[in-house]
């Protein structure tokens, strides 16, 4: 087995990325500290050709360094947008149609190995604040709660390892169309 050099990837170029079918899925950051947690979702959302992320509340925006260090360039290929209210964000996609879906931990909340997402639907899965998670407020509004099963003593992911987990699974469950 030899490991494989970048120049044999395959990589997209960034205008490629932008004109490429993406997968139906909205990041939305609700109030994330961290930049480089805000840097690492991006570059996840590059891996699985997620739609767009939108940035709220106290979540930075690019151009940071702490940013760009996780990001290495994501923050040019993946659409992003800021909003201030998620809320306000979370209302405004559900009138387009689109599904929202906070990853928390909750009463009721649907087993991410249990999700079986739709073909033709667009999700906007909402990824919450280092310490708080997802507010009650978005979780109230929320069409949906996905909860990541975790069979250790902490029962808590950092928030980039959790956008992994979910953009992974929910790619994987939909990719026969887009790959």
């Amino acid at each position: 087995m030899r490991k494989l050099e970048n120049s044999e990837l395959d990589r997209l170029s960034v205008d490629g990325f932008k004109t490429i079918t993406k997968t139906p899925i909205i990041v939305i950051l609700d109030n994330v500290r961290s930049l480089n947690n805000i840097g690492s979702v991006f570059r996840t959302s590059d891996a699985f050709r997620i739609e767009k992320i939108y940035l709220c509340g106290i979540t930075a925006t690019p151009p940071h360094k702490d940013i760009q260090k996780t990001a290495l360039g994501s923050t040019e290929s993946v659409d992003w947008k800021y909003a201030e209210s998620t809320l306000a964000l979370l209302k405004k996609l559900q009138a387009d149609g689109t599904q929202v879906l906070s990853i928390e931990q909750a009463d009721k909340a649907t087993m991410l190995n249990e999700f079986k997402p739709k073909k033709n639907q667009t999700y906007a899965f909402v990824f919450g604040n280092e310490v708080k998670g997802v507010s009650q407020e978005v979780v109230s509004f929320s069409d949906q709660v996905i909860e990541i099963p975790q069979y250790g003593t902490k029962h808590s992911l950092n928030i980039s390892v959790s956008c992994g987990v979910v953009l992974w699974d929910v790619f994987n469950k939909l990719r026969t169309d887009l790959i």
